[in-house]
């Protein structure tokens, strides 16, 4: 099944609404361009967008918008919103947008969509069905019709369409969960299927996957972190592997401490993109404390060696650090001294950037009341609360916590579990376990009592002590559903 991130556009803005009602638009960035190739670097194998204006109005609002996108991105496209002639289907279709929506139009006149497909071909056209309360809605969401959408759909499968986008109104924007029964009997009548509205987390994805439908387009769940992967894999555990950085060279030590060399970050990188790893993460440990930017270059030359999820960290204190690290090839961002600094940064970032892009570090130490936060490469304390950090970041637009035991750091004796599952159960978004792994086991410990959705190491997996492939056939001999 394919998971397919929403644009919803209002002014060339990255907007989302609730239930249709134009009157909750919420703009999660102003660079929708941005947006859009932030979706493609993170993996997304197609883009859904919806000139919201042009379908309220009735024709295209956003054109010069949507054609940039599509000059900037690679990956395939498929548009709608204001649709309602051929000119306008034509001028989409021969500037390189893969595949046109066509809703309120399509329910007016049958003849227009029949014309379509036999201009340029059933698959290019996909018709969408949007119904509040079972009966379907035109102009924008706008308009009510007396029209069941069953009944529609049968006249749709008359004129040779074979791929429809289900919109349940009522639960989309929501953070609910999808209304399957629609999609299953749309399904019996024989169509490729792709779901929208009310999709929020793992959970609802894992419901679509049940019933076999080929799509899910998702929108708000991106933009405030809930789900973070375009992959077939959403469901399953994560193994990654991190890479401190000082002096461009990889190195390791305990608690940031007492630097050993452990090789060169570009071979590595490569290795480890060659033999399974799913995830690479790379901090300038001492950018940080040295005051300075992050390397970039040597960023670049990683990410032109691998092809995985790539976080960069370290020294990252402003926006334009952010955008100049994604244009060198990160897919996203780690934040940690300057999320406690200045947390008006993560919630910038995460509206321009979008929150899949946007990772915090969590740095805490047991002072024998509470778990207490740390910054500048784990040396200075700061008296904030780790369990309450971790959930004012997630309000601000975190997509996901990277947890960094300073009890454990480089000690080989576990994650701090308790720690782990603190943090798990108070926020909804993706958890990674990091500090202390040492052994088989103590991956296999992060996922079930510590409820991680990630687990990272980097002696284990440095030094050779630990290989990828045999530590995933452990976990999935113990019932833990990680990426083959």
């Amino acid at each position: 099944m394919l998971i397919i991130p929403a644009i919803d556009l209002i002014n060339g803005e990255c907007v989302r609404l609730t239930k249709g009602n134009y009157s909750t638009k919420k703009i999660y960035s102003k660079d929708s361009v941005e947006v859009a190739a932030n979706f493609e670097r993170q993996g997304a194998k197609m883009l859904h967008i919806v000139d919201l204006d042009g379908a309220k109005e009735g024709k295209p609002v956003n054109p010069g918008t949507i054609l940039e996108i599509r000059r900037t991105i690679k990956i395939p496209m498929q548009m709608g919103g204001g649709i309602r002639d051929i000119k306008t289907a034509s001028k989409y279709l021969e500037n390189g947008i893969e595949r046109i929506i066509i809703g309120t139009k399509a329910v007016e006149d049958l003849e227009f969509p029949k014309k379509l497909i036999k201009k340029f071909g059933s698959e290019r056209i996909v018709i969408s069905i949007d119904a509040k309360n079972g009966k379907v809605k035109t102009a924008g969401w706008t308009k009510d019709t007396k029209i069941n959408y069953l009944e529609f759909a049968q006249n749709l499968k008359k004129i040779g369409i074979t791929e429809v986008i289900f919109t349940d109104i009522s639960r989309d924007g929501t953070l609910t969960k999808p209304n399957l029964v629609p999609l299953k009997k749309l399904k019996q009548l024989g169509f490729n299927i792709i779901a929208a509205g009310g999709i929020s987390d793992k959970e609802s994805i894992q419901d679509l996957r049940k019933i076999e439908i080929c799509g899910a387009i998702v929108g708000k769940a991106f933009y405030e972190g809930k789900i973070t992967d375009f992959t077939e894999n959403d469901l399953a555990k994560r193994i990654i592997a991190c890479m401190d950085i000082d002096n461009g060279r990889v190195v390791k030590g305990i608690n940031f401490k007492n630097l050993k060399d452990a090789g060169d970050p570009v071979k590595l990188g490569e290795l480890y993109s060659r033999k399974g790893i799913d995830e690479l993460i790379f901090l300038d440990v001492t950018a940080t404390i040295e005051n300075r930017k992050t390397l970039r270059d040597l960023v670049e030359r990683i990410s032109e060696k691998i092809n995985i999820p790539f976080t960069v960290g370290g020294g990252i204190k402003t926006l334009q650090d952010i955008r100049e690290l994604l244009k060198r090839g990160a897919d996203k961002v780690s934040i940690g001294s300057e999320a406690i600094r200045n947390p008006s940064l993560v919630k910038k970032a995460a509206k321009k950037f979008g929150s899949q892009c946007i990772v915090i570090s969590i740095d805490p130490k047991w002072n024998k009341n509470y778990w207490e936060m740390y910054i500048n490469g784990g040396r200075t304390p700061t008296a904030i609360n780790a369990i309450k950090f971790a959930k004012e970041m997630e309000r601000l637009g975190a997509g996901e916590l990277l947890i960094n035991s300073l009890d454990k750091d480089g000690k080989k004796t576990g994650y701090d579990t308790k720690l782990l599952k603190s943090i798990s159960e108070a926020v909804n978004i993706p958890v990674i376990a990091s500090s202390g792994a040492g052994e088989k086991t103590h991956f296999l410990e992060a996922f079930t009592e510590g409820k991680a959705d990630a687990a990272l190491a980097a002696t284990l997996f440095h030094y050779r002590k630990l290989e990828i492939q045999d530590l995933k056939k452990y976990l999935k001999k113990n019932n833990v559903n990680i990426r083959s």
